[in-house]
């Protein structure tokens, strides 16, 4: 039965023998991505994943892109996009409404990711935050602005995506200023 055999050895190499290869490479390769992309704190405790959105609505924090969880905030097991195109009204209103009055808003500010629990936010978006942050903490924009700047990731290799700011990272730095 030479079917018996293959499928066997088919099962073996798809089921077993490969997965652990690639598990076994990644481990090796890219520990930290296997792991989780965790951040941990001064004091070595981990605070989060650099690949999920965590809330800030502290007006002493700089706070990430909305939410498309739902009630659920940012639960990385509810992680979906909102698949409200540009025309549907329930997006206008909702961005109308956080926007308000102000001007200039970066549009990544009162829009989600396609995740809906993208990490980042664009450069634009936390220099715009920073005169609310320095109110609240009592700094200077300046010294928040230089922060904010030391953060910015640029495009992957050089062309890929678009410059972005760890909004974890940069408030774990924040929260690291003040003592």
């Amino acid at each position: 039965m030479p079917w018996l055999r293959i499928s066997i050895l088919f099962l073996l190499l798809c089921g077993g023998v490969y997965p652990a290869a690639v598990t076994g490479l990644g481990q090796l390769l890219f520990h930290n991505q296997a792991e989780g992309s965790m951040v941990y704190d001064k004091s070595g405790n981990a605070v989060g994943s650099a690949l999920i959105a965590q809330a800030f609505d502290k007006d002493e924090y700089f706070h990430p892109r909305p939410s498309a969880a739902g009630a659920d905030g940012y639960d990385a097991s509810s992680s979906s996009g909102s698949n409200l195109g540009p025309t549907n009204q329930a997006l206008i209103d909702r961005v109308k409404g956080d926007v308000g009055d102000a001007k200039d808003v970066p549009a990544d500010a009162v829009t989600t990711s396609g995740s809906g629990l993208d990490p980042d936010i664009s450069p634009e978006n936390a220099l715009a935050q920073v005169p609310r942050v320095a109110k609240a903490r009592g700094i200077t924009e300046q010294a928040l602005t230089d922060l904010v700047n030391s953060h910015v990731t640029g495009r992957d290799l050089g062309i890929f995506g678009e410059p972005r700011v760890n909004v974890l990272k940069l408030n774990l730095d924040l929260d690291a200023l003040k003592k």
